[in-house]
């Protein structure tokens, strides 16, 4: 069963048309990588899809929901926009960690903004931080940082950033779980530290989405591969078979460049 739909996605930034009909399943527990070259709009993908840009044209349905659809007159409220986004996960690939909180914190921060439209916050706050801190330390043992609960981003390795990202993104129990070339900031000794963590969620079933230029990786972890080209699915299938047998000139180009 699809938990992600994605139909007809238009983008523009002023007349650059970045997104042009985009449209794609997803199945619970899959996990889906998007390659393609820089500028294909792979990133911008994801950021409609994660409300941190708005789509100009198009649908997208998670797990039954319709989180937008430009040919509807109701649009979502700013309260159920977030809790929307709030509910799919994003990992970023320069961290985007708050400097000022330690690793904990950082981890409890978003759970706390959600936990503020619970009908009960007012009554129960306490009980609901209780909890909200028993999550987030669940959640850091998890990517193996227990010892750096209390660390802040500047004593940490970059490796050791991109775990409390994704500890931060499961913490919200997410149905769908996205990665922006989660390893792009890393250094070639640390990629595969976080290429580990991303197995291991893939072997959980965590359903998933990763931009990704990790070929290799792409091919072992994913079930399903997208190849964007200016703005367009170019090709499309399973893993193995896009990445061994290419159809396009373009991918085929593309491939040949990578592992150059």
């Amino acid at each position: 069963m699809a938990i992600l739909e994605v139909r007809n996605l238009e983008k523009s930034f002023g007349k650059t048309q970045v997104l042009k009909g985009i449209s794609f399943n997803l199945n619970e527990g899959d996990v889906l990588s998007i390659i393609g070259s820089s500028g294909s709009g792979k990133t911008t993908l994801l950021r409609c899809i994660n409300f941190l840009e708005t789509a100009d044209s198009g649908k997208i349905t998670v797990d039954g929901d319709v989180i937008f659809d430009s040919s509807s007159e109701k649009k979502l409220s700013k309260k159920e926009q977030l809790e929307k986004q709030l509910s799919i996960g994003l990992v970023f690939q320069d961290f985007n960690l708050f400097p000022q909180y330690n690793v904990l914190d950082n981890v409890k921060l978003a759970l706390k903004v959600r936990a503020k439209n619970r009908p009960d916050f007012k009554k129960n706050k306490k009980a609901i931080y209780e909890e909200i801190d028993l999550k987030a330390k669940s959640v850091i043992k998890k990517m193996g940082l227990e010892d750096k609960m209390e660390n802040y981003p500047c004593e940490l390795s970059g490796g050791q950033k991109q775990r409390v990202s994704i500890a931060r993104a499961m913490a919200l129990e997410p149905k769908i779980l996205f990665f922006d070339e989660p390893t792009s900031a890393l250094d070639p000794e640390l990629t595969g530290e976080i290429l580990k963590v991303i197995r291991e969620l893939a072997e959980e079933n965590m359903t998933m989405v990763i931009v990704t230029h990790e070929m290799t990786f792409a091919k072992e972890v994913s079930d399903y591969i997208v190849f964007m080209d200016q703005g367009i699915i170019a090709e499309e299938g399973e893993a193995e078979y896009v990445i061994t047998n290419p159809r396009t000139e373009r991918l085929r180009a593309f491939l040949s460049k990578i592992s150059d």
